[in-house]
């Protein structure tokens, strides 16, 4: 069973009234031991071997996608998996675009990590092409978008939730002009033919399990949203046999978003 873990740590899980923020998000890291990791706001994990302390210290192999607007991101891989390809999306998105293929003994896996941009839907859906088009040239039918989109599920109804945030915030899940909830991310998603993994395999649940964000550490731009996504080609989901929010103990605290695993049966056959 390959574990698949999503997580954006705030901040590259520092901040001056709290600096043992990023000793909680390893800790938590550690407990729930994903195969692939998928991380976002590495803030400061390009400099000073920061990343490759991190890496050590939760066993994996790190694979760093710099950003020259906003935050890095990453994609882990525990050994002995093996990385068949890494590198970054080569477009300009706001914070970054990583790509990892590892090879799995049901054919190769190609995994996107991601942190679309937080401050305009038009934005976002640009970026969102270009994971689109990345998946297109994905090897395999095995492949993985993940990370922080910072958008909404068009088949939930947003407008009591989002009536009760401040306008500053708001206006990141509005369209411009008529004022209508944002959702063309995730719906751009959908229509490529992937798989939301979290509903796939929660089917019925309350949708207060799936929410992302906040939590007790804090979030007053976040209003109970689920921001946060694990999307598979139909050849990955239907070997999904779990996908949670991890919540309670250190997770509370660790970051303003809580993290989302699955579990995928990927032996042959």
């Amino acid at each position: 069973m390959l574990r698949v873990m999503t997580w954006n740590i705030r901040t590259g899980g520092r901040d001056r009234n709290d600096p043992g923020r990023l000793d909680r998000v390893i800790e938590v890291i550690t407990a729930q031991a994903p195969d692939v990791l998928a991380l976002q706001e590495l803030r400061g994990f390009e400099r000073g071997g920061l990343m490759a302390q991190v890496a050590t210290r939760v066993g994996m192999t790190p694979h760093l996608a710099r950003s020259c607007f906003g935050q890095p991101v990453a994609v882990l891989v525990r050994p002995p998996l093996r990385v068949v390809a890494a590198g970054a999306l080569r477009r300009p998105f706001h914070h970054a675009a990583a790509r990892v293929v590892v090879g799995t003994s049901a054919g190769p896996l190609t995994v996107l990590g991601t942190h679309l941009y937080p401050y305009s839907g038009g934005r976002r859906r640009v970026e969102v092409d270009w994971l689109v088009a990345a998946v297109r040239r994905a090897q395999g039918p095995l492949t993985l978008v993940t990370g922080d989109l910072n958008s909404l599920d068009p088949t939930v109804d947003h407008t009591a939730r989002l009536a009760g945030m401040p306008a500053l915030y708001r206006r990141r899940h509005l369209r411009r002009g008529g004022g209508s909830v944002d959702t063309r991310v995730v719906a751009r998603l959908l229509a490529a033919g992937l798989v939301d993994l979290w509903p796939s395999v929660a089917a019925g649940a309350p949708e207060a399990d799936g929410l992302t964000v906040p939590t007790r550490f804090g979030g007053a731009e976040f209003a109970g949203m689920r921001l946060d996504y694990l999307f598979g080609t139909p050849a990955l989901a239907e070997r999904v046999r779990d996908c949670r929010v991890i919540r309670g103990g250190v997770a509370d605290t660790a970051s303003d978003h809580y993290p989302v695993l699955a579990d995928v049966d990927l032996t042959a056959g």
